[in-house]
């Protein structure tokens, strides 16, 4: 079986499966929807302040979009044997889990263009650096996939990996810098703030639609596509620990 043949029939059964289903259109749509609109119209919020809050809008509906997903189809997958019959097809085990993750990926991604497309109506987006910002959100989503597929792996049951990923979300998305700067935190949190891959990815998002960022582009893309790797080699040494060994 030809590799990239296998990777795109499991992605197209997963798309099928999961990520297609109306519920769960419904729900990506909406979740951004949801923290877009509390955002926007919040009370005296002015329109130029929409590009302030958009970066954290963006990278709050990829995490709990793919997160969430993840916790759903590799979970379920688990419990009901269906995992192991794709590790009988003669595929690489990494592309397996490639393909296992990019739904997720794509998920996340297509969650991420919701704030964007509702705040085009409203603010000029014309300054936006969308090369950068298509960068960031292809990272973030990547990583953020690979963090929901490492903690899926650690449990058993959906509801547990539901919980289990909300001690990883809220964390990062008050110590990252998307709505707080890094800098008034206290001196204690800012070596963790410096430990979450979507410190990287905020700078990221804040540098591309409105210009201020801290690190240069190249230390923060390096940094999260680190993140990424680490991630998903994690979670491969896992899976292979806990459900194949």
């Amino acid at each position: 079986m030809k590799g990239g043949t296998a990777f795109w029939n499991i992605l197209l059964k997963d798309m099928r499966t999961y990520y297609l289903k109306p519920p769960n259109v419904s729900w990506g749509l909406i979740f951004p929807l949801a923290w877009t609109t509390m955002f926007f119209i919040r009370s005296g919020t002015s329109l130029g302040a929409i590009p302030e809050v958009l970066p954290g809008v963006v990278a709050v509906s990829i995490l709990f979009g793919t997160t969430s997903m993840l916790a759903v189809t590799v979970t379920f997958e688990k419990k009901n044997r269906s995992f192991e019959r794709l590790l009988l097809a003669p595929v690489p085990f990494e592309l397996l889990m490639l393909a296992k993750t990019s739904g997720a990926i794509l998920f996340g991604m297509a969650n991420a263009f919701v704030p964007v497309i509702m705040a085009s109506f409203i603010v000029d987006l014309s300054q936006v650096a969308w090369g950068v910002f298509a960068a960031a959100v292809l990272l973030i989503a990547t990583a953020s996939t690979f963090l929901g597929l490492f903690i899926a792996v650690a449990v058993s049951e959906v509801f547990e990996a539901q919980t289990f990923s909300n001690f990883f979300r809220f964390p990062m998305i008050f110590l990252c810098g998307l709505f707080f700067p890094i800098d008034r935190l206290p001196m204690l949190l800012k070596p963790l703030a410096y430990a979450l891959p979507l410190t990287y990815g905020a700078d990221l998002l804040h540098g591309s639609i409105h210009g201020r960022h801290h690190l240069p582009y190249a230390v923060d893309l390096s940094l999260l596509g680190l993140f990424c790797v680490i991630l998903f080699t994690a979670s491969l040494y896992n899976i292979k620990r806990r459900w194949i060994l």
